[in-house]
């Protein structure tokens, strides 16, 4: 086992008082909520400024005849001839985008097991600030990436210290008891939708402005990033408070490379191998839920990098349409989950996990068939629907399990397959989509949703059924 126990068993604590289906969430426990959402909005502005900037910056590094650059250039050409995408300017830098991200989200899947179980051993805190530091480092790498194996390796450092998200929801799961994590989840999807929505509008005013700059014109944006990042250190810093006591932590974070492996081997992670003292039932169900979270992610993650090829292909929308599409699901998301999810009674996450996956099946059919911003629009409504529900639901339900000092590590495992499942999804849905058309792709991503939907639906009763 890789984390030792303390004090309690594999059951999950409730952290506070109160009848369990009273959901009103305390003075503290609304304090804890609004530093972990205000500093999940800081660190997603930064994150997401790059993401419009993505083009300029392929196209500023492909005029600088860099090794590097040249070789994965002919990496993604040699994919794009194998898929049949055309060769064009546009779709090459989405592809290669995809690399990137690709890239990152591996890392990601590396970093957040190992991330989350030392934050066991060593408190929420000291971790948020070690990685949100690291995140940092990394925008600063970029801010003086005068060629492309700087960026890549901002990229490689910031992938590598991404761990505050699964940090985020083991604070969540310290400090509210089970019936009210559902409120908890709900705060940092909401954050995740203000990021996601404001931060690439911010990127492309840099972006457009670009245009008109000569030379290294990313120095301000990654200058802009590094600052929020700063800030959000010094923020969590002073204002957040420790919500995993001394005296409920794990004892180490490992005994031995061949424990500490579970935290990286993909087997391992899938089983939840490094989580201890859980029962036959409980650790049946904690795979089940993880294993749904990783399908349902590999085909809506897919097939949201898709959408960029299906609208302009179909639609002829440019930059700053696409940017109103993913504003309009982005606001879509923030009303749901400000509105519905946060008030959803304890109890009832796989329910409406389980509606938010079925009504992504007629989403993407929907969009397989799109030919007006009507129909599209249609199926994008439903697809902000479940992209707001599925997974806080799903977060919440897993966080029942683990004992006190294993919450780090169980959040961090979740997140871990989240991540596995954005780097493949995307490679998997470019390869059908340029292979066998958008019809195709889309029917295809839509009817497989049925897989962890029947899962979901056949998971023992666990703690949060």
């Amino acid at each position: 086992m890789v984390v030792t126990r303390s004090q309690n068993n594999g059951a999950a604590v409730p952290q506070s008082e109160g009848k369990s289906g009273d959901t009103t969430l305390s003075k503290g426990e609304r304090k804890t909520l609004t530093v972990v959402f205000i500093s999940l909005v800081i660190d997603l502005l930064s994150f997401t400024v790059i993401l419009p900037l993505l083009p300029s910056l392929l196209d500023y590094y492909g005029s600088k005849e860099d090794s590097l650059y040249e070789g994965l250039k002919q990496s993604v050409s040699s994919f794009r001839e194998l898929v049949g995408a055309p060769d064009t300017p546009r779709w090459n830098s989405v592809l290669f985008g995809g690399l990137i991200g690709s890239l990152f989200s591996l890392l990601q899947f590396i970093a957040s097991p190992v991330i989350g179980a030392a934050s066991d051993v060593y408190g929420r805190k000291p971790l948020l600030i070690l990685t949100m530091s690291g995140v940092a480092v990394s925008y600063g790498i970029w801010a003086v990436s005068q060629n492309f194996g700087l960026f890549v390796l901002a990229r490689v450092v910031g992938g590598i210290f991404k761990g505050n998200i699964s940090l985020s929801t083991a604070v969540v799961t310290d400090a509210l008891p089970q019936h009210k994590r559902g409120k908890g989840m709900a705060v940092i999807g909401i954050a995740f939708s203000v990021g996601f929505v404001f931060g690439p509008l911010i990127g492309a005013v840099f972006s457009r402005w670009a245009r008109a700059q000569q030379g290294e014109f990313y120095v301000f944006p990654a200058l802009f990033a590094l600052a929020l990042a700063v800030i959000d250190v010094i923020y969590v810093a002073v204002v957040f408070k420790e919500t995993l006591p001394e005296h409920r932590r794990a004892n180490s974070i490992s005994s031995g490379w061949q424990n500490t492996s579970y935290l990286i081997n993909p087997v391992s992670l899938f089983r939840f191998s490094s989580v201890a003292n859980l029962n036959k039932k409980d650790i049946s169900s904690v795979q089940k839920i993880g294993l749904v979270y990783f399908l349902y992610l590999f085909f809506y993650s897919g097939l949201e990098f898709t959408l960029t090829f299906l609208t302009h292909n179909r639609l002829d929308y440019d930059s700053m349409q696409q940017g109103k599409m993913f504003f309009f699901i982005g606001s879509l998301m923030a009303i749901v989950q400000g509105g519905y999810v946060r008030r959803v009674p304890p109890g009832k996450e796989a329910k409406l996990a389980g509606i938010g996956i079925l009504l992504l099946i007629p989403s993407f059919i929907l969009m397989a068939f799109a030919h007006s911003a009507l129909i599209l629009y249609l199926g994008l409504t439903l697809f902000s629907f479940a992209s707001a529900t599925v997974v806080p639901s799903l977060t919440t339900m897993v966080s029942a399990f683990g004992g006190n000092d294993q919450k780090g590590t169980v959040m961090g495992i979740f997140r871990a397959l989240g991540a596995l499942a954005r780097a493949l999804g995307p490679m998997f849905a470019s390869t059908v989509y340029w292979s066998f058309g958008s019809h195709i792709c889309y029917i295809i991503g839509g009817v497989m949703l049925i897989v962890p939907y029947l899962i979901l639906k056949a998971k023992p009763s666990g703690k949060s059924q």
